[in-house]
């Protein structure tokens, strides 16, 4: 028996093709990205739950209620919409970084030929269309949140505008959209559908706040592991222009800020937050951020990946942190 045919799976088993393809496309939709949008999706939802429940004082049998089936439907809807979107903006970066991603992220499904290109173009046409769609039938902010921000993912990588190509127009992309646009779109969408006052309450002026400038923090830092390819193919980063070294501090005290910023929110009680878990909470992953940042070593491709993954996971935690503080406020 040849090799390849040994290699190959068997007809009647189907099985291990389509768990390959499954894998390849979840290392398309960058599995970091997807937590990230839907724990935003989730988060957000909490924030305008602990709200609507009689100036966020105690969590009553109102809320109970509101958390219903039909309640859920635009919870459901936005996370569809949201996720679609996201393979949508993160496929057709990678449709137009191929060659670039062979040198900085070989492991992705089209650097790596797992997917063909016609493949990687269908997906993202699908998915494009798709986010449209469900945001279009789920309601008006919805739609208005994820066609900006579409949109904007689609200069960033699509030729001939490419704004990936000026390093600060990259990190505003990156930021705005992540950092504002999702953050009240989704709340706009939920008080939309919650029939609440689309007035935007303090709390989720500050949590958008923080994740705007944490965000640009993430937009900085991602380019480091990849300044081999990007220096190769002409696309200026700031780790280019400043050094690797450079961008690890900065992105080191924005974030830093981040947490000294909400810190002081709980201690002046500007927003309707439980203080003390507020604080505590982010004083213990600030002296996180410190001891991990300490152990990173610039010169190891693998350290400064797992850094990376490490701030994203800082970024998870937010959408976990920040709506519990409301709800036990």
């Amino acid at each position: 028996m040849s090799q390849s045919s040994q290699n190959s799976p068997l007809p009647g088993n189907p099985v291990p093709s389509s768990f390959n393809w499954l894998y390849a496309f979840w290392k398309f939709s960058r599995p970091h990205t997807i937590i990230g949008t839907s724990l935003s999706v989730l988060g957000l939802y909490l924030i305008a739950i602990a709200i609507s429940t009689d100036a966020i004082n105690h969590i009553s049998t109102d809320a109970i209620h509101r958390v219903s089936t039909s309640s859920l439907l635009p919870v459901f809807g936005a996370w569809i919409a949201c996720l679609c979107g996201n393979v949508y903006i993160v496929g057709l970066n990678q449709l137009e970084d191929v060659e670039i991603d062979k040198i900085n992220k070989p492991h992705l499904p089209l650097a790596s030929g797992e997917f063909s290109q016609q493949t990687g173009q269908l997906i993202v046409a699908f998915t494009g269309i798709l986010a449209l769609v469900v945001a279009w039938l789920t309601g008006p902010f919805l739609l208005g949140m994820v066609a900006i921000s579409l949109a904007i993912g689609t200069a960033y990588s699509l030729p001939p505008i490419r704004l990936k190509q000026f390093p600060v127009w990259a990190a505003l992309c990156i930021f705005s959209v992540r950092g504002t646009i999702v953050n009240l779109g989704l709340y706009l969408h939920y008080s939309w559908a919650l029939q609440q006052s689309q007035t935007i309450p303090p709390v989720v002026w500050v949590l958008t706040l923080f994740i705007l400038v944490f965000t640009f923090a993430i937009a900085i830092f991602k380019d480091i592991p990849d300044m081999e390819g990007d220096r190769l193919y002409n696309i200026t980063t700031f780790t280019i222009k400043l050094g690797p070294q450079a961008v690890f501090n900065l992105s080191l005290w924005v974030i830093t800020v981040c947490y000294l910023g909400i810190i002081l929110v709980g201690v002046l009680r500007v927003a309707s937050i439980n203080p003390i878990f507020l604080i505590v909470t982010h004083l213990g992953l600030l002296v996180w951020l410190w001891l991990r940042s300490s152990t990173v070593d610039l010169q190891d491709k693998s350290a400064i990946a797992q850094f990376y993954q490490f701030i994203w996971k800082l970024f998870f935690m937010e959408y976990l942190i920040f709506p519990i503080a409301c709800l036990l406020a």
